[in-house]
Parts: structure tokens; sequence; C-alpha cells
């Protein structure tokens, strides 16, 4: 057999993959994934009683990649429709002619290539799942050193009220931990094995498809279904939602580290910065914008997923295929997605001074509302939003500090004293819950635990 070449060659495909998560939804493995179903069938068939013993152990000793020519059954698959046939036909090949008697006794080709994708598929999210744990660990480490380093909370993209880093890193920890949940929930629950013959009713066997089908699945360590799922495919969606639920957490933390990392912002910056061909200066946020083009990806490949589910009675006329390519594109750069996060993370560069002069900049426009709430215990709440935001106009329309704008406005000074006002200015002193509720995201990190 010719070498297998990686996923990953080309001029722009090893940007957006990772080398564990390429290999395990390579050409190679996808195949040795077949082959593993169809020596886990005779093994369980011979367990059964259907099948020799010592002919179910000559398959298995076949099913080896290795030994098969790809690039021929590659080939030989546009006469049948799917890669399964010719495979199945070489496998035939490869045994002795009383072994050949047994080889995919039972199956059909859906059952081949649906096991194999629930297969390749555990193996790159194992692969995944341990890159966002250290995400996720990532998170909690700035959580934890910075809960108190004061940066300005931005709506709309514009400078709202004071937060923290930590609380920032909090928020990205808790929504890495629930994709991490919703990925393990499809690992362990739902990968399924599918057995289910030509029809799904398993009628060659003679009755002993069900049991054949539990022994498949426990030799495969898959989900055993109640049925085969031949055209039923929640467990495609299920997958293809917790991918793209994934790579759209990543996408987000991937943007707002494009917009710390601005030049004119630069509260937060990559450890090992990107190189421009022509600006000498540029130090470009390379693995933030990784992710973004994966996360602009997903949402398509995850669309294509979810318009396979309509399928026709027992076996669908094109929908099925569909989604080959696009499982195993989803898979891919979801895992250079969380690949390119985990490593971007774990060596961010926080610049806390900048964080501090940002929110100072403004002015103390972030104070406005802490402002109005003192105020409007004196002064009643529309008065007091009338008195600020007079003074927030002024102060943007004159180009004056915030705070000597308040300090000076006779009304604001008529209700408030000179330690009051400090007080209501100060950004440390308007965080309200932020110290409960990042101590409610570590105790839910935690529950979540760093295991797949």
């Amino acid at each position: 057999m010719r070498p297998s070449s990686s996923i990953a060659e080309g001029i722009v495909d090893p940007l957006f993959g990772s080398a564990a998560v390429d290999a395990a939804v390579s050409d190679e493995s996808w195949l040795q994934a077949m082959l593993d179903f169809e020596a886990g069938l005779a093994e369980s068939e011979a367990d059964a009683g259907l099948v020799p013993v010592p002919l179910a152990a000559e398959i298995a000793a076949a099913c080896r990649a290795d030994s098969f020519d790809m690039a021929e059954i590659g080939r030989r698959s546009v006469g049948s429709g799917n890669p399964a046939a010719p495979l199945v036909r070489a496998l035939m090949d490869a045994v002795s002619p009383e072994a050949r008697e047994y080889v995919h006794l039972g199956a059909t080709s859906q059952d081949v290539i649906d096991t194999s994708l629930s297969l390749i598929a555990r193996r790159a999210i194992d692969v995944i799942l341990d890159d966002l744990s250290q995400l996720s660990s990532a998170c909690a480490g700035l959580m934890e050193t910075h809960g108190h380093t004061l940066i300005t909370a931005r709506t709309l993209l514009q400078p709202a009220v004071p937060t923290t880093l930590g609380y920032k890193a909090a928020a990205w920890m808790v929504s890495v931990d629930e994709a991490r949940v919703l990925l393990r929930r499809v690992r362990f629950e739902r990968l399924a094995v599918q057995f289910g013959g030509a029809a799904g009713t398993l009628a060659s066997l003679e009755g002993a498809g069900v049991d054949i089908a539990h022994r498949l699945a426990t030799r495969l360590g898959l989900v055993e279904p109640a049925l085969p799922w031949h055209t039923d495919r929640t467990r495609i969606a299920e997958l293809a939602g917790a991918l793209g639920t994934a790579v759209g957490v990543l996408g987000k933390i991937a943007r707002d580290i494009t917009l710390l990392a601005q030049a004119e912002i630069a509260e937060a910056e990559e450890a090992d910065p990107g190189t421009s061909s022509t600006l000498p200066q540029k130090r470009n946020p390379v693995r933030a914008v990784l992710v973004l083009a994966s996360a602009a990806r997903a949402p398509g490949l995850v669309g294509t997923l979810f318009s396979t589910m309509v399928q026709e009675h027992e076996r669908a006329t094109g929908a099925w295929h569909a989604e080959w390519d696009a499982i195993r594109d989803l898979l891919r750069i979801t895992g250079g997605a969380s690949h390119h996060a985990s490593a971007l993370l774990s060596s961010l560069r926080i610049n806390p001074a900048r964080m501090a002069e940002n929110l100072a900049d403004d002015g103390g426009l972030a104070m406005a509302e802490h402002l109005a709430l003192e105020l409007s215990r004196r002064a009643g709440r529309a008065i007091a939003l009338d008195i600020v935001r007079r003074c927030s106009e002024e102060s943007i329309e004159h180009h004056l500090q915030f705070t000597d704008v308040v300090r000076n406005d006779p009304d604001v000074r008529k209700h408030l004293s000179k330690g009051q006002i400090t007080a209501a200015l100060d950004p440390a002193g308007y965080l309200g819950s932020i110290d409960e509720l990042i101590g409610r995201a570590g105790d839910a990190h935690r529950d979540t635990g760093p295991q797949r």
C-alpha cells in the first residue's frame, strides 16, 4: 500500500487543523476504522457461534490498513457510491476462500461507514476534549490571577462600566466548560455502533442480529442503540451541534483577544504574534485569527449536517453521502481551533497597566452609572439621570474629563460631598457581585473537572 499522506498538506491546510486530530480523521485512520468494524463483526459473530473462530481470527488479522491500496479503493468507490463496497471486496480477496464466506456477514455498507465515523469521531473528540481542558485551565488561571485587575467592560464595542480581567476570563472558562460537557455527552453517550443490514431488520442473521449488535458495540467501545439508525440522524445532528458550539465558544474568545490586542487598545497580546510580509512593525494575533476562521466555517458545516437529516424511508439517496466530508471537516477545524485557542490562552501576555490607562482615558465616563445611582439615593432617579446626562454631554462635547466636570458641577455638589463624589468615581468600588460570581464560576469549573 502507498503510504497515506497527512490530511494537513498543501499551502493552507496546515493552518486549520492540529496534528493529532488530523491524524485521527485522515484517510488512513478512516480506512482502519472501517476495517476495525469488519474485524469486530467477524469476532462478534464468532462469539455468537455464527463464524468459526479460526476464520474470524484470520479475517481480523487481515484488517490492517497498510495491507490495502487506499487509492485503488477510492477509485473503485465511484462504481458503488461509497468506499465500503470495494473495501469489502478487497478484504475478501485478502483471506482464504473459507474465510471469504464470512467477511461482512449480515452487514451493509452504511453499517461500515457509520460505525467507522463514530470511531474516528471518538478519537478526534478525545483530542479536542484534552485541548479544551487545557484551555479551561488557562482561563481559570487568568481568573484567579486577575480577579481584581480592572479593565473596561465594552458593550456594542463602546466603553460601558468597569469590570475585571478575571471576570472576563471566568466567562470564557464557563463557556468552554459548557462546550466540554456537550462534547463529553456526545462522545460517551451518542457515538453508536451501526448494525442493521440491508434495511435495518438484520434479517439475514436469522434472529441473531440483536445479540451480535450488542457484542459488536461492546467490542468496539461504542454505544449500543435501541435500533439501527440508518435514516435517524439525530446522533449526527448532536455531534454537529456539539462541535459547532465548541467552535463558536472558541471564536468568541478569539474575537475578544483580537480586540484586546489592537494597537490602540494593547491590553493583551499573543506570546508569539505573527509577522507581516510588508510591515515590519506588525504584531498580528495569528492564532486568534485562525480560530476565527474556523468559527466562520463551522456554521456552514453544521448546517449541512442538519440538512442531511431529511432522508427517504430506510436508506437515503445522497443525504447520507453528504455527511462524510462534512463530519471530518467539522472535526478537523474544531481540532485546529481548540489547539490554537489552548496554545493562545496558555501564553497570553497581559498588560494590566494599559488596562488601567484605558479605563482612565475616558475621563471617568465608565463611572456615570455609579454616579447616577449615588445621586438617585439623594435626589431621586429622574433628577439624577438628568444631572449625569448633562455632565456626560459636557465632557464629550467639550473634550473635558468627566471627573473634572462632575467635581465642579453645582448640582452634583449639592447632593454629594467631595468624599462621596470620589467614591462614586472610583472604578474599584463599582464591581458589583464580581467576587461572588467568580467564586461561582470556580465552583462550576471544579464540578466539571479536568477529565475528558
